[in-house]
């Protein structure tokens, strides 16, 4: 029997700003990435239903989608929260503006909102190094509070030859995702569960 059950999981709202967000009564993760990295997979894979819309089309997600959620885990707590997939950044087809606009909303919300406990960053296992995640990278870690943990979430790890993997694989202690959703052995739904309950509930399985 797995140690986590999901009890349900449910579409909340989309928010383009502060504003339409819904109110921080519970913790929160955070999905950030660059477009068609893979957020809308993991969090579909992680919360056990097809909640998060993906698409081939880079820049599919063009507002803040939240999701609640709630676990179980033994002997019969019960654990709710929110996951939070935002707009992929790097090759969204907009304007400029509109891209202006969803980088305040992003900054706004990762340091304002008290209730993110834990930002998840994927990046594509085959680019591991890009100057966009190298950026986004800095700006996450200097905006980080005490209270927030930061991850890296390596996607799209079976791209990889067998010697990248391998490499990889010895290189990260962090997730390792396939571009069709499924996760590497070592590291997988289940550990990205176990992971997020940690940050956000101090609670190890």
């Amino acid at each position: 029997m797995k140690p986590i059950k999901i009890i349900e999981s449910n579409f909340l709202r989309s928010a383009y700003n502060l504003a339409q967000c819904p109110p921080a009564c519970m913790p929160e993760v955070v999905f950030v990435g660059r477009s068609n990295v893979g957020k809308s997979t993991l969090i579909n894979t992680i919360l056990e239903r097809k909640l998060a819309k993906s698409s081939a089309t880079p820049g599919k997600t063009q507002a803040a989608n939240f999701f609640c959620t709630r676990w179980q885990i033994p002997p019969a707590k019960i654990l709710d929260f929110i996951c939070i997939d935002l707009p992929g950044f790097g090759y969204a087809k907009v304007s400029k503006e509109i891209k202006g606009q969803w980088a305040v909303f992003l900054s706004d919300l990762l340091i304002q909102r008290s209730s993110i406990k834990l930002i998840l960053h994927l990046i594509d296992a085959r680019h591991p190094h890009l100057p966009l995640d190298v950026e986004v990278r800095g700006f996450l870690e200097s905006v980080l509070r005490p209270d927030q943990t930061l991850k890296r979430v390596y996607t799209k790890f079976d791209k990889l030859s067998k010697n990248a993997q391998h490499t990889l694989y010895q290189q990260q202690n962090t997730p390792l995702i396939s571009a069709q959703g499924a996760l590497n052995p070592k590291f997988d739904s289940l550990g990205v569960q176990k992971t997020i309950l940690e940050a956000l509930f101090d609670t190890r399985i």
